[in-house]
């Protein structure tokens, strides 16, 4: 897999590279008009829904935390909420998210994140050898193996993904 190419850096690829991990970027012309980012990344880079996460970001009992679910479903708030040992989960403002983040929404990577949130992978990412996710910024995806990014951003894995 190819590493970073010139002027596509951002603090997602910095991670992955400061870890030594493989990754490949996937730029796409993203459409200012798009409504569903993951679904626009998908269809661009004619990968299955399955294989292109989204990261979404909720309020819990005990604060923030991210929620990374394949663009071909919905977040399951009641087992995310209970994957973290809480009762309940809603999802957080945009403002909110784009502050402590530090990304805009539609360009949220689970990486490289101003602040280092508790994160919960759908189990679902397990089964392949490679998976997709934003990169920092819209139009931007990168593709590497999901334990990469269980290991970086500390994540555990369970079942938080719906039809």
């Amino acid at each position: 897999m190819a590493k970073t190419k010139g002027g596509q850096g951002t603090p997602a690829t910095v991670a992955l590279t400061k870890a030594g991990a493989d990754f490949t970027l996937h730029p796409y012309e993203h459409d200012a008009n798009a409504q569903a980012y993951g679904e626009e990344a998908a269809d661009a880079l004619g990968v299955p829904y399955e294989r292109i996460f989204k990261t979404l970001v909720a309020e819990t009992e005990a604060g923030l935390a991210v929620a990374v679910v394949p663009v071909a479903g919905k977040l399951d708030l009641k087992a995310f909420a209970a994957a973290l040992k809480g009762k309940k989960a809603a999802m957080a403002e945009a403002a909110k998210v784009e502050r402590v983040t530090g990304y805009v929404v539609g360009g949220i990577s689970p990486l490289g994140q101003r602040k280092r949130l508790p994160t919960v992978v759908d189990a679902s990412a397990l089964a392949f050898e490679t998976i997709y996710f934003s990169a920092g910024r819209r139009g931007l995806q990168i593709e590497t193996a999901p334990g990469n990014l269980v290991t970086l951003t500390g994540a555990i894995t369970a079942q938080i993904a719906k039809d």
